[in-house]
């Protein structure tokens, strides 16, 4: 998923990148009006983060301007908080709006909550004891509910929709990660493990196995096969 935030405040720009980063979303940045119509042209975003004082142009403008070219989800930012500053926010176009300061949780918990409203209803993917609902962004082992950051849930996501496949690495980085850094982090191994360990700790098999120098595979476990790492 990508996000665009539209700032003027460098240090807030950098803040809302490393979190949203951190979940595994795929930030792209703006500090003005022209910067942001300029990203929204050459790579649309799934959501805007918003920030309402723009330099020339205000937020109001800008969200008015991305809403009749595209409905994707707006979430609107800003210092004032009242209700007539609410009211004009959400009247200009935006799906949600949130006052600075604003604790991190709150503001990914609305990302998620907008992504959702914009994913097409689809089945749920099933792979033995796994159970992944794309609408929903939720994954169940049995009847237990597991925790999954955005990236690990993009990622097994790819692996069921392609069972008993073998995936390399470069095509874990080109459909997660949007771009290519083999060879210049141990990223994909470490999302790996986290993932293989929460679903492993809610009861399911060994499901998720390496191949070794070439990539990962979602399957059965064999009975008695070792762990693979």
């Amino acid at each position: 998923m990508r996000i665009l935030v539209v700032d003027d405040d460098s240090r807030i720009r950098d803040v809302l990148r490393r979190q949203l980063s951190y979940e595994g979303y795929q930030v792209d940045l703006a500090a003005d009006s022209k910067e942001a119509f300029t990203q929204v042209a050459d790579n649309p975003p799934d959501l805007v983060v918003l920030d309402l004082m723009l330099p020339g142009m205000s937020g109001l403008e800008v969200c008015r301007r991305l809403r009749t070219a595209d409905d994707m989800p707006i979430l609107m930012l800003t210092a004032k908080g009242t209700l007539e500053d609410k009211i004009d926010g959400l009247d200009s176009g935006a799906d949600d709006y949130l006052v600075k300061p604003f604790e991190p949780e709150e503001l990914l918990a609305r990302v998620r909550a907008l992504l959702r409203r914009r994913q097409p209803q689809t089945a749920a993917l099933k792979f033995g004891t796994l159970t992944l609902d794309p609408s929903a962004h939720q994954v169940w082992v049995g009847d237990r509910l597991v925790d999954l950051s955005s990236k690990e849930f993009d990622m097994l996501e790819l692996m069921i929709r392609h069972p008993r496949q073998v995936l390399t690495r470069e095509t874990f980085y080109d459909r997660i990660w949007g771009y290519d850094f083999s060879g210049e982090s141990n990223i994909l191994e470490v999302y790996i493990r986290y993932l293989r360990s929460k679903l492993e700790a809610a009861g399911s098999p060994h499901y998720i196995q390496t191949v070794r120098g070439v990539g990962y595979v979602l399957r059965d476990e064999a009975p008695g096969s070792p762990s693979d790492g």
